[in-house]
């Protein structure tokens, strides 16, 4: 699927929810199925630097397209970093890069947080593009 339709898939799963406490509940399921990232990556290098809690995020690149993994130490923050790795990951850098990041505004998720977890999203996105201009240089060689 490309980032655009995993997108619409996500506002489409959000608009079923009323309220924003189904909502929340529903990311916090979504940070328990994220899968635990190895120890070895929970290094102070991986970590998102502009989040309240601890958010760990490691990206390599197979075959052309860069897989994340995250965690983190709250679990709504998990649940956030979720939804990004599944839009971002298994993605080719050059489409991470290239990519509006529209579902965030249209499911509301900004407006929901707190100041400071607002900001953990905005670091958890720019740090997703970083790793990709990285890798886009690996493949660039």
């Amino acid at each position: 699927m490309t980032i655009k339709e995993i997108q619409e898939e996500i506002i489409d799963e959000f608009s079923m929810f009323d309220d924003w406490m189904d909502r929340y509940e529903y990311i916090i399921e979504l940070g328990k199925s994220l899968p635990i990232i190895e120890d070895q990556y929970k290094l102070d290098e991986n970590l998102i630097k502009g989040c309240q809690s601890k958010v760990w995020l490691f990206s390599e690149l197979e075959n052309d397209v860069i897989k994340y993994t995250a965690d983190s130490d709250a679990i709504l923050t998990k649940g956030i970093a979720a939804l990004l790795l599944r839009v971002y990951s298994g993605q080719k850098p050059n489409d991470i890069l290239t990519a509006e990041t529209t579902f965030i505004d249209e499911i509301g998720l900004k407006e929901h947080l707190s100041p400071t977890r607002a900001n953990g999203l905005v670091s958890m996105v720019k740090q997703i593009k970083m790793y990709a201009i990285a890798q886009q240089t690996k493949l660039a060689n």
